[in-house]
């Protein structure tokens, strides 16, 4: 008779606690594990109460912060967070360390080549893209390919991702896809209904272009005479610059309600979902507008392309304001169009990117890995 499997001790690593999509995906990842391995997750920053933390301790999830860890690849800070991390690595060793973000998938590295602890390294998006500035390239670039060898496993949440991964001196057979997923909830959108209700949630920072749609929306009003509601969540260095160009085109019903805790309720509020963004990896966001079965707007990007597909369930434009606002005219004048849009992206979540799916192929790797396969 077969031994019962033993759940894997697992401790998760995460850069920051703040709302975002690393986070989300985090949280449902920890959910989805549940009872079936034995996790708890650090958290970098000062804050023992970020949302991420929070979130975490009503699921029930042990959470430690690490004010080391901070979103900075100096060589002092990393090597703070890196002996920071080992303590807590001495004091109750996990089987495996599972890292999230750039600045956690270095600092976990590090330390879990110190302690002998596999690393699994998750990546939401790789800061080497063509698209990312120059400077940030070149470093981010240097940080993956010196540690590439420390990784046990890499997972890349899309296809495009795991591309670029190719150019990093880590075997093939060493990473893996697997695209994020958000657990579902009761709340749904109404795409047809009248009058067409915009929304946005990004955190306003590059690569996130609310700018765009922020421009989009004021050609939009010129063309049809009157300006459609306009909501845009989240919180960011960009911000108060945003609120500024609101002002000044003069959009008067422009919505900035900062971070919020009841994201699907306020997608179920609105009609159309956008996301505009220079480059990304595979976005909660989008995801979110799919799961209430939003009719959505996104920038044509190879890892929004994964997600959706331009006409079917989704409209996908160039970053360009006249672009954006020629697909939200489209919107705005067929709610059959927004209805079918909708209804696409709700079928297309419930059949690729539940946390069912994604889970098992997170237990899966974990398997292998304590089976010392390569």
């Amino acid at each position: 008779m077969a031994e019962p499997r033993v759940a894997p001790r697992v401790m998760l690593v995460i850069t920051k606690g703040e709302t975002g999509g690393a986070q989300t995906h985090v949280l449902a990842l920890c959910q989805a594990l549940a009872g079936r391995a034995d996790i708890n997750v650090v958290i970098g920053g000062t804050s023992a109460d970020s949302p991420l933390a929070r979130a975490l301790r009503q699921a029930g999830v042990p959470t430690r912060t690490l004010p080391a860890l901070r979103n900075s690849l100096s060589p002092w800070a990393v090597a703070r967070a890196t002996r920071d991390l080992l303590r807590l690595l001495r004091e109750r060793p996990p089987d495996l360390l599972h890292a999230h973000s750039a600045v956690a998938g270095v600092v976990a590295r590090l330390a879990g080549w110190i302690a002998r602890v596999p690393v699994v390294y998750t990546v939401h998006g790789f800061g080497f893209k063509p698209q990312a500035p120059a400077l940030q390239r070149r470093m981010a670039f240097l940080a993956e390919w010196t540690l590439a060898p420390l990784t046990r496993r890499m997972v890349c949440v899309s296809h495009h991702e795991r591309a670029l991964a190719a150019r990093l001196p880590l075997p093939a057979q060493r990473v893996s896809v697997i695209p994020n997923a958000v657990v579902d909830t009761p709340h749904r959108a109404s795409p047809a209904r009248e009058p067409a209700r915009i929304v946005m949630v990004a955190r306003f920072a590059a690569p996130k272009r609310p700018d765009l749609l922020l421009r989009a929306a004021a050609l939009l009003r010129d063309q049809q005479r009157h300006e459609a509601l306009l909501t845009l969540i989240g919180d960011g260095p960009e911000l108060v610059k945003c609120q500024a160009l609101a002002r000044e085109f003069g959009l008067a019903a422009a919505r900035f309600p900062g971070d919020v805790s009841d994201v699907p309720e306020r997608l179920a509020q609105h009609e159309v979902f956008v996301l505009l963004s220079d480059h990304e990896g595979l976005p909660i966001s989008v995801l979110e507008a799919m799961r209430s079965g939003l009719a959505i707007v996104a920038s044509d990007l190879p890892g929004i392309r994964e997600l959706v597909r331009t006409g079917q369930e989704a409209l996908l434009v160039p970053n360009d304001p006249a672009a954006v606002a020629q697909a939200l005219a489209r919107l705005a004048a067929s709610p059959e169009l927004r209805s079918r849009l909708g209804q696409g992206a709700r079928r297309r979540y419930e059949t690729l990117f539940t946390p069912g799916t994604m889970v098992d192929a997170v237990l899966n790797l974990y398997g292998q890995i304590a089976a010392h396969e390569p």
